[in-house]
């Protein structure tokens, strides 16, 4: 089984292109969010860490 994925694969033109470009996405999208992480203000991170206590907050209050 493994033979005939591994020669099946070899006969696909520019194949080595997949990986390399799945790396670059992986790369992109991981320094893009390290970026956001630094650079998000320091409230609005806190208003949304708050957001799962407001709402339960408000349904302790509605009993």
């Amino acid at each position: 089984m493994l033979k005939f994925v591994k020669s099946h694969m070899e006969s696909i033109d520019g194949i080595a292109t997949y990986p390399m470009i799945s790396l670059l996405i992986f790369f992109v999208f991981f320094s893009l969010l390290f970026w956001w992480v630094f650079t998000a203000s320091k409230e609005h991170i806190k208003e949304v860490s708050e957001l799962p206590l407001e709402e339960t907050n408000q349904k302790n209050e509605q009993l």
